[in-house]
Order: structure tokens, then C-alpha cells, then sequence
């Protein structure tokens, strides 16, 4: 990306950002692309690194554990591992061993399930390979203390065993004249000590002539000797050789192995490369959480579309503080590509702008950033930013020529893969000369198709905004009431300076205030008086507006509640059908097992029985007894339906019902005990106990029944 001026990253805090992430690399691989972040332009580029920096984070999150733990700086190791007839030490090969275990550790962690939900982060070790040689290799010579081993050759082996043997031999022999001297009272406190690789005895000085052997030196106070026993002279002499040896043959062995390894000295710097990038993404991660970063849509093209937006290190101090951080929202696209944000000085005009701008240069870095997951981005080719005094003592310039000079090169490199950003636009000259050129400025960028923020306090640049395509105005709230920022953006509108306003609350004179309100022009006066009120209006309705918005959350929640009420009776009476047509089934069930029952036992006593027309009789009571009893409640429903019981003794013309049956008919005539019944053009002999006086029902309460 290219940048206008070239410290424009530095004005955005990109500086400080690159810092953070540093503080959380431990390799030096990763602390050396951290402060040198490159900021690409290339699409594939950036979503790569924003996902891997997204999947690490999800693992953070998730408590998950990732094979990174050593922090291995080999870089020198490896440059040396490449020279022909470079020697490693021990502790150095320990390192690469300890590197090689690493890249086997990531290897088995990617599996095929874990490739599929970390895609990204398997991309890293895509063009490499574990070989496990290279540890079998160390292994063979290396111990675990990074000593070579006993088994490395046969020579060394011979020689370590001849040095244990002399060194034994020797202890033995110095005990002895030790113990002997100790007896004579030659010795001092300190007894022995070693001396240019010697084993020596510790003399009292006038002692020293008793014993024979060579004066290796004396103390500071030239009261104690050291003198190595004449005795011990051969053995420590054999001793010396024999390390020699083994020195000699183990940094053979060394060359050896080095010279072995140097084969692999291409794989082992990708391998030392891979946890290096590894650590570096482990770091983006980290940063992402602690900003509240998330992965945003990415566009291959000139694009902003920022939802809950945060200055990270704004967030961050806000966070240490327990303070709230604003999000602002804020949208540049083909139609709407210029910004123009106005309002009072302090209300936080200049940090929307650098957000804006620092929140891209992380995204086209591969950083997450502190936004709502649904925003967007798109990738710019070219930055360019005005903020501040430029004014130059070398050159000469005062402030408004850096200005224009700053504003000639933006309209001559601009173009549609430029963000641009201008804070205080035509500031430092005359407000009505430098409001016509900032016109200009502004008409110009926009025929560049170039996108960008501009700030300013210039009526004209306002209204510009509001009748110019491509321009849209925007502004920073403001409590009039308390004279305090509300630090919120408001798309659409232009805001007011609140100069007055502000005078008025601080206590300015009334008189002073009059004075200066009778200097300003009339329609300037009234245009902000306009936007001052509409600005308040405007805070008022969205009050009235996040208050109905509660209102009608309530009301989502209440009428969720009722459906869950209403599902649930609606469950309540399928259980209870359910349980009504089971127990209907239970009932049948429990009839038929009785009825079998009843049938054994009327087959069992029509067996023994004398008399078959009994059990014949039983039978046909319980195969069509139930049979009648349906019929009867038939004839029953169906008398319920038009007739009603009146009670009472029957008389001749009366409707009657026979209650045995439930049928219906006209008494004719009584005989004692016994009535006649004409049932349709029958008639019928009953007994009158088994009649019941009737009546029609209304035909009314007959349907609605």
C-alpha cells in the first residue's frame, strides 16, 4: 500500500498497534514480522491471514491446545548447520532435536478432522514434511543432557572406559597421601583443590619442603601450598592424555553428526520458520481478543461498511478504566463515498476519522479488528492523510500552504482505490476564501471516485455535502442541556458548532455574547441556529425511538411467552386424548380377557354338565348380551335427541317410552296391571311399570343439542 505522507501509518497509532502484537511474540521470527507488518493489497493474502488469525482465536477461546509451546530462536544454528565443516555443540543439537519434536508434535495434531475445521492454519505446513531422521539422527549420538553418548563409537567408548579406570586409580592413590599427610599435620583446611586441570594437595607453606612433588602455586596469603604428590604425578599425566583423547575423538563425532544434519538444513529452517509463524499467529489471536476483534466480510474492491466500531486502543484504555466505549457506524460506497463530519470542537471528530483508518490498515494487515462480525471492507491501494499542523521551517511553508500543498498532491494522485482522510479541511485561512477552495477540493476528489472522511466547522462545506452526489454529511452528537460530547456519529445530517451555546454555559458575558451575534452574518446565524435544534430534535427521537423499540422487544418476548402457554395446553389436551383413547382401549382389553374367561369356564361346566342347554343359554347371554346393551344405548342417544321424561302415572293418549327398549309410542288402552302401546302399527301388551310418560322436545334445543 502506498501512503501520503509516508508517516501516515505513524499518525494513525499503527505504530502502537504493531507494539501490541510484538508484546505477545515470543520468537524472535515473530517479533521481527510484527514490527516490520506488512499491509497487503492482495485479496487471497489478507483473507488468508485474517482467517488464520481468526481460527487461532476461536482455539483460545475454546481452551483448545495448540503444539506451540517451545520458544526456540535457532536462526544462527541453522546458518552454521549449512557451512561445510561447521561444528555443533551438544546443547545445539539438543535445540534442533527439540525443534524437529515440535514440527512431529503440529503434524500430529492437524488430523483429518482437524485439517477440515482449521483450514487456514493447516496452510502453514502445506509445502512441508515431518522426516523423522533427523531426531533418530541426534538420538544416536546425543543424550538427553546434550552430552555425547558413551555408544557413539567404538573409540570413545574404549577411551571413556580407560578414563575411568586411570581416574579411580588416581582417586585411590590421592586418598592415600592425603590420608597420610592429614596424620603428619601437613594439610591445610581446605585439604585439595585442582589447579591448570590437576589434582593438588593443600600444604601448610613451611610443610611444603616435607612433601615431594610439584608446587603449583600459592595462596593470597602465602600461607597455604598446593602441590601436586609425586606420587599422583604418572597418573594425573595419563589422565590428561586420555581427555585429550576423548575431547579429540567427541568433537569428531560432532563433525560428524553436523555434517550429517547439514543435508537437512533447508527443511530444519522451514521447520524453524513454521513455529516462528506459528507464534506470530498465536499473537494476532491473542490481540484480537484482547480488542474484542472479529473477522470482517471482505470485498475486492473500494468498500467501508463498519457496524460497531471501536478505536482499538481507545477501547483498550477505556477497558483499563472501566469506562464505556461508543461504536460508530459508518458506511462509505459507491454512492455515498465522501464523509463530511461536522460538530463541536473535543466531541470526537478527528478519533472517528483515524478509526476509520487505522481499523483498515489492520484489516489489510491481517489483524482482526474491534467491529460487529456482519461488517465490511474493502481493500484500498492508496492512503493519504491530513491531520494536524504541518507547517514546515524548513521549507518555509506556513500552515495553510502545507495545506494546499498536502491538497494538490490528493487531487492529483487520487483515484478509485484511494482513502483519503482531511481533518479540518480549508482550516487556516480566511473562512470565506478557504471554505470556496475546500469546495473545490472536495468537487475535485469526488470526479477521482476516491473515498475518504473529511472534518470540518464550515457552513458551505455542510450544505455542499447536502445537495452534492456522492457527498454525504454526518455529525457528532451533542448534549446541549449538560454541554457535554455525546461521542455518537449521526449519518445523514450536518451538525451544529454550538458556539454560542457553549459560551453561554461557561459563563460567557450575555453582552459579549450579543456583541459577537450581531457581527455574524444573519442567514450564518440562522443556519446554525436550524442545526443546533435540528440536532436536538434529532436526539430526542432517537430516545422516543429506543424506547419504542424496548417497548416492542417486550412485546416480542410477551407474545413468545403466550405461544409457549398456547403450545403447551395445546399438549396438555393431545395428552389428555390420548390418555382418554388408552383408557377406552384398557377397557376393551380387560372386557375381552374377561369374556374369554367367562368362555373357559361356560366350555369347562358344559363339559361335566348333564343339562347342555344351561351352558348353551350362559353362552348366548355373553356373546350377544353386549350386543343388546349397545342397541340400547343406540335407542337411548337417539330418544335423548327428541323426547324429554315428564314423570308422572300414564294415561290413554299419552306418548310413552318402554324403558326397557327406549322406544316410543301412544298408550290406547289399560288393563290392571298391563297397558296397550301402539308402537307405529303395532300394537304392543307391557307392563305399565316399564312405561315412563314423554314429551317431544322444541325442535330448536333438539339441533343445538
Amino acid at each position: 500500500m502506498k501512503f501520503f505522507p509516508s508517516s501516515a501509518p505513524a499518525q494513525l497509532e499503527f505504530d502502537k498497534i504493531k507494539s501490541l502484537l510484538a508484546g505477545h511474540c515470543k520468537t524472535g521470527y515473530a517479533i521481527e514480522k510484527a514490527n516490520a507488518l506488512r499491509i497487503h493489497t492482495r485479496r487471497e493474502y489478507i483473507e488468508l491471514e485474517l482467517q488464520q488469525s481468526n481460527e487461532f482465536k476461536l482455539l483460545l477461546q475454546s481452551a483448545q491446545y495448540f503444539p506451540n509451546d517451545d520458544v526456540l530462536n535457532l536462526s544462527k544454528e541453522l546458518q552454521l548447520l549449512g557451512i561445510p565443516g561447521a561444528v555443533l555443540n551438544g546443547e545445539d543439537f539438543l535445540e534442533i532435536r527439540k525443534l524437529a519434536g515440535s514440527i512431529k508434535n503440529i503434524f500430529r495434531w492437524f488430523d483429518a478432522e482437524r485439517k477440515l475445521a482449521y483450514p487456514a492454519l493447516a496452510k502453514v505446513i502445506e509445502h512441508t514434511y515431518y522426516e523423522k531422521a533427523v531426531i533418530a539422527h541426534i538420538d544416536e549420538v546425543i543424550d538427553e543432557n546434550g552430552h555425547v553418548k558413551d555408544s557413539a563409537s567404538g573409540a570413545l567408548a574404549h577411551i571413556r572406559m580407560g578414563l575411568f579406570r586411570k581416574r579411580n586409580e588416581l582417586r585411590r592413590a590421592f586418598d592415600r597421601i592425603l590420608s597420610k599427610l592429614n596424620k603428619a599435620g601437613y594439610v591445610a583446611e581446605t585439604e585439595e583443590a585442582f589447579l591448570n586441570g590437576r589434582r593438588v594437595i593443600a600444604i601448610f607453606a613451611e610443610n611444603k619442603r616435607q612433601v615431594k612433588g610439584i608446587l603449583h602455586g600459592e595462596s593470597d596469603t602465602r600461607r597455604t601450598s598446593f602441590i601436586e604428590p609425586e606420587e599422583t604425578i604418572g597418573l594425573n599425566n595419563d589422565v590428561f592424555s586420555l581427555e585429550h583423547e576423548e575431547s579429540r575423538e567427541v568433537y569428531r563425532i560432532l563433525r560428524e553428526l553436523t555434517a550429517r544434519l547439514s543435508g537437512y538444513a533447508l527443511l530444519l529452517t522451514a521447520y524453524h520458520n513454521v513455529l516462528g509463524e506459528y507464534d506470530f499467529i498465536a499473537a494476532r489471536g491473542k490481540l484480537a481478543i484482547d480488542i474484542n476483534g472479529n473477522f470482517p466480510l471482505l470485498h475486492d474492491k473500494a468498500h467501508v461498511h463498519l457496524k460497531e466500531a471501536y478505536h482499538p486502543l481507545l477501547y483498550l484504555y477505556n477497558k483499563k478504566n472501566n469506562k464505556p466505549t461508543i461504536p460508530a457506524h459508518i458506511e462509505l460506497n459507491e454512492k455515498n463515498r465522501l464523509l463530511v463530519i461536522s460538530g463541536p470542537n473535543a466531541g470526537g471528530k478527528t478519533v472517528t476519522l483515524k478509526t476509520v483508518g487505522l481499523l483498515q490498515l489492520m484489516a489489510q494487515s491481517g489483524l482482526l479488528i474491534p467491529v460487529h462480525p456482519n461488517s465490511e471492507l474493502g481493500i484500498f491501494k492508496q492512503l493519504m492523510i491530513h491531520i494536524g499542523d504541518t507547517q514546515s521551517l524548513e521549507f518555509e511553508l506556513s500552515t495553510y500552504s502545507s495545506h494546499l500543498m498536502n491538497m494538490k498532491h490528493f487531487m492529483e494522485n487520487a483515484n478509485g482505490k484511494t482513502l483519503f482522510f482531511i481533518d479540518e479541511l480549508g482550516s487556516g485561512s480566511d473562512p470565506n476564501l478557504g471554505g470556496a477552495f475546500a469546495e473545490v477540493i472536495l468537487e475535485e476528489l469526488v470526479k477521482k471516485h476516491a473515498f475518504g472522511i473529511v472534518t470540518t466547522h464550515y457552513l458551505n462545506l455542510k450544505v455542499m455535502a447536502n445537495k452534492t452526489p456522492g457527498i454525504i454529511n454526518g455529525a457528532m452528537a451533542f448534549d446541549e442541556k449538560n454541554l457535554q460530547p455525546l461521542y455518537r456519529l449521526i449519518i445523514g445530517k450536518p451538525g451544529s458548532s454550538y458556539t454560542f451555546s457553549i459560551a453561554e454555559r461557561i459563563g460567557l458575558e450575555p453582552v459579549l455574547i450579543k456583541r459577537a451575534r450581531a457581527l455574524v452574518d444573519e442567514g450564518h446565524f440562522r443556519l446554525d441556529k436550524l442545526l443546533n435544534r435540528t440536532e436536538q430534535d434529532l436526539q430526542n427521537l432517537e430516545k422516543e425511538k429506543a424506547a419504542l423499540q424496548k417497548l416492542m422487544k417486550e412485546n416480542e418476548r410477551l407474545k413468545k411467552e403466550m405461544e409457549l402457554l398456547m403450545d403447551k395446553e395445546k399438549h396438555h389436551q393431545q395428552v389428555e386424548l390420548l390418555r382418554h383413547r388408552n383408557k377406552i382401549s384398557e377397557d376393551r382389553i380387560a372386557y375381552l380377557k374377561e369374556t374369554e374367561r367367562k368362555l373357559k369356564q361356560i366350555v369347562f361346566d358344559w363339559k361335566k354338565a348333564g343339562n347342555k342347554n344351561e351352558a348353551i343359554k350362559q353362552m348366548q347371554a355373553l356373546l350377544f348380551g353386549q350386543k343388546e346393551k349397545q342397541v340400547n344405548e343406540k335407542a337411548k342417544k337417539k330418544f335423548d335427541m327428541k323426547y324429554a321424561e315428564t314423570g308422572g302415572e300414564a294415561k290413554v293418549g299419552d306418548k310413552v317410552m318402554m324403558k326397557k327398549n327406549h322406544q316410543v309410542g301412544t298408550l290406547k288402552e289399560m288393563r290392571g296391571k298391563k297397558a296397550v302401546v301402539q308402537l307405529g302399527l303395532v300394537p304392543i301388551t307391557v307392563d305399565v311399570a316399564d312405561l315412563a310418560v314423554v314429551r317431544d322436545k322444541p325442535e330448536g334445543k333438539s339441533e343445538k343439542k
